[in-house]
Parts: C-alpha cells; sequence; structure tokens
C-alpha cells in the first residue's frame, strides 16, 4: 500500500515576524498555525528528504484575491461537509496563503504520502474524502506532533480517546505516532461522532473539543445545531477548527494560484511491512539491510526508542520499497547482529546476596550480660559488623536469641 511516514521541519523565516496587530490577528489560529516553528522539527533538508523544486519557484507572497473569488472557488470543491465563506474563513485562508505558506510547501511534499492513506480509510468508512485534511489543522502532517494539551501524532488524539480506540501507548511504543493505526482510529472515531451530531461542522467541533464541551456551547445556544450560531459559546480554540478546516481544503486545492510551490522528496513512494515477533533494535535492520537509520525512523514513528518489543506481542515494522525480501532473507542475522549491545536487558540476574549466605558463617547464643562491644571483642570482630549482619539499630539484644558473629 502507498504510505510513507515524514516528519516535516515547519520553517521560521522573517515573513513570520509581525508587528503586534498582527499577532493579535493569530489569536483564534489554532495551535499548528500558531506555532513558526515546530519543537518536534527535524532537519529533513539538511539530509536531503526534502528540498525545493528547482523548476517552481515560489512567489514570497500571493496575488490579492477578492471574496467573490474566495467565494466561487470555494463553491467548486466537490465537498459534502458545508464551506461557506465569511471574514472568518477569509482571515484563516490569508493566513495559509501569506505568513504560513512555507508550511504549505513542506505540506504538500508531505500530502504525496499521506493522502492515499486517509483516503483509503476514508473510503471504507463512507467518509467525506475532504477530511483527509483535517490533519493539516491538527499537526501539519507531522506524525510527532505534540501539542501543550499532550494531544499526539497526526490526528492528535489524547491518551484516553486514542485507548478507547485501540491505539497502544507505553514506554516504548506509541501508535498515536504510528500513521496508519491513528488514521484508522480517528476515522472510526469521526464515524462514531456523526452517528451522534448527524452534522459535519459539529463532528468537526466535537473532535477537536470533545463532545461535552460541544453539548455544553449547544445548550447555552439555546439548542442550536448550527456551527456558526454556536460559534461565540465554544472554547477559543475550537471556534478556528471549522474555518481552519475550511482554509485547508481551500490551500491544499487551489495552492496554484497563489504562487505556492510544493516541496520535492526523494523519500521512496512505497513502502513494504514485515511482521516482527522478537525484541528487535532499528539500529540492527539498518546496519544489516543498509538501511539509513533516519529513514527507517521515519517509517516507523510509533518505536519511541528505535526498539520493536517483538517478545511481547507481534508489531509491524515499515522498510522502504522491495526491502521485506530482503529483511526476511538475513531475517537470522538481523536478529542475531550486536544482540548484546542492542538488546541488553537481562532475563536473569545472579545476586551474590553475603546477608543471606550462610556458607562457614559463625552464631553466638546470647546470655545474660552479653553485649555488643563484649561479644565483638571475644571474636575479633567490630560492633558495626555485628549490627549490620542482624540489622541491630542500637545496642540492645536480647538473652536467648541467636546473633551471627560473620
Amino acid at each position: 500500500m502507498r504510505h510513507i511516514i515524514i516528519s516535516i521541519i515547519l520553517l521560521l523565516s522573517a515573513t513570520c515576524i509581525q508587528a503586534q496587530t498582527n499577532k493579535e490577528e493569530l489569536v483564534d489560529l489554532p495551535e499548528t498555525m500558531q506555532s513558526d516553528m515546530d519543537s518536534l522539527y527535524w532537519d529533513w533538508q539538511s539530509k536531503n528528504y526534502i528540498f525545493a523544486d528547482e523548476n517552481c519557484r515560489m512567489l514570497p507572497e500571493g496575488p490579492k484575491v477578492s471574496d467573490s473569488v474566495y467565494i466561487d472557488r470555494l463553491s467548486r470543491i466537490p465537498s459534502i461537509i458545508e464551506m461557506p465563506f465569511n471574514d472568518i474563513v477569509k482571515r484563516y485562508i490569508e493566513a495559509y496563503t501569506g505568513r504560513l505558506r512555507n508550511k504549505v510547501s513542506f505540506m504538500l511534499a508531505a500530502a504525496n504520502f499521506y493522502m492515499p492513506m486517509f483516503e483509503e480509510a476514508l473510503e471504507a468508512y463512507d467518509l467525506p474524502m475532504e477530511l483527509k485534511y483535517l490533519p493539516i489543522i491538527e499537526s501539519a502532517l507531522n506524525p510527532k506532533a505534540l501539542s501543550r494539551q499532550r494531544a499526539s501524532g497526526l490526528w492528535q488524539f489524547m491518551l484516553r480517546t486514542s485507548q478507547s480506540y485501540g491505539l497502544e501507548t507505553n514506554s516504548l511504543v506509541e501508535e498515536r505516532f504510528d500513521p496508519q493505526k491513528s488514521t484508522w482510529a480517528a476515522v472510526r472515531y469521526l464515524k462514531d461522532l456523526f452517528n451522534i451530531y448527524k452534522d459535519w461542522n459539529l463532528v468537526l467541533a466535537a473532535y477537536n473539543c470533545g463532545p461535552g464541551n460541544l453539548n455544553k456551547a449547544i445548550r447555552r445556544a439555546g439548542g442550536s445545531t448550527d456551527y456558526w450560531e454556536i460559534y461565540p459559546f465554544l472554547p477559543k480554540e475550537t471556534r478556528g477548527y471549522v474555518p481552519g478546516f475550511i482554509a485547508a481544503n481551500y490551500v491544499m486545492t487551489y495552492y496554484c494560484e497563489h504562487g505556492i510551490c510544493p516541496m520535492e522528496s526523494n523519500l521512496p513512494a512505497f513502502s513494504d511491512t514485515v511482521h516482527i515477533n522478537k525484541d528487535l533494535h532499528l539500529q540492527q535492520v539498518a546496519n544489516v539491510c543498509n538501511i539509513d537509520i533516519e529513514q527507517l525512523r521515519s517509517l516507523n514513528p510509533q518505536y519511541k526508542k528505535d526498539f520493536v518489543p517483538g517478545n511481547s506481542k507481534v508489531y509491524a515494522l515499515c522498510l522502504p520499497n522491495n526491502m521485506a525480501t530482503t529483511f526476511i532473507e538475513r531475517e537470522d542475522s538481523i536478529y542475531a547482529f550486536e544482540a548484546n549491545k542492542y538488546l541488553n536487558k537481562r532475563r536473569v540476574v545472579t545476586v551474590n546476596d553475603e546477608s543471606k549466605n550462610t556458607k562457614g558463617a559463625k552464631y553466638h547464643k546470647i546470655k545474660n550480660g552479653d553485649t555488643l562491644g563484649g561479644i565483638a571483642a571475644r571474636y575479633g570482630v567490630s560492633v558495626k559488623q555485628l549490627r549490620n549482619l542482624n540489622g541491630i539499630k542500637g545496642n540492645n539484644i536480647r538473652a536467648g536469641k541467636t546473633i551471627r558473629i560473620r
């Protein structure tokens, strides 16, 4: 299946430095749109994975567009979800096509790999295809995105919600970072929300702020179920969610009209998957199969420590295209490669516990009048040794008890 996992570097450019009035315009934008540089960014340019298209010159700013043109273009997007135009939507479109145009350029490169995966899941559940652009506003297509509220991954799942949809999180594995599994979980969640609200704008709002907050906003709006009527009663972040979603659909459709060039990538367009049923380190695979470790990590962002805990259960490992056969042919060598270095968790540890080793031990039965000092002097040992061997904190000992000497 056509999919590849790629982390996106989000540029910090001079055009992102705005006057205070412009900063205030960004107040209600989603977190991924407000950040000029993702805190989790990987410098893909330095690794030559993503680079500018030499045949396309991106303009520093796009042309001015009238409201009537925006309205006409939005109406031409084939969608089930309503995409109306207003001043709020316009502000979001202009953010994407203006100060965030460098982000859009990177996201267009990532979209070439992610969109087929999203489309497959949406089609399987008979959901609107325009939802494939939801991760644009959720994570800027960064599979390892982490919000201030600890939402994670492309689809920004909170921990409890992700667990209810079968995603695993432990010290070694974070399936919210797994593009494949998180996508199918997100689509199931969206389907469940639609079965509740029967309106896609409300579904999007509930996805962002949770059904509880959405229901509260509906009550405050007098029971209205029109998103634009409950808009003032939604949490600040959620107010920008549907406008941001509309803007994402717009810019991913009409980027050319705004002089935005997609970045290019030399990552493979396809990947293979193998099943791992033993503990495995990604570096073992990289060394034996001659795969770049960074590329392997980008394909498997769910393995937080480069470690696949195959001994606990079967896990999937994504490999560059046509590498599954190589892996299978060299499987024994891969698992054996420097296993003592990469798989160094001991199953059994021998402990030389002298306090429990009674071989050759000597004991003394305490009599009336005995003291620790007297017993120590008699046997040529220290009082400290007697205390350590017998767990004695003070000097009190009782006649009739047995004390260990050595």
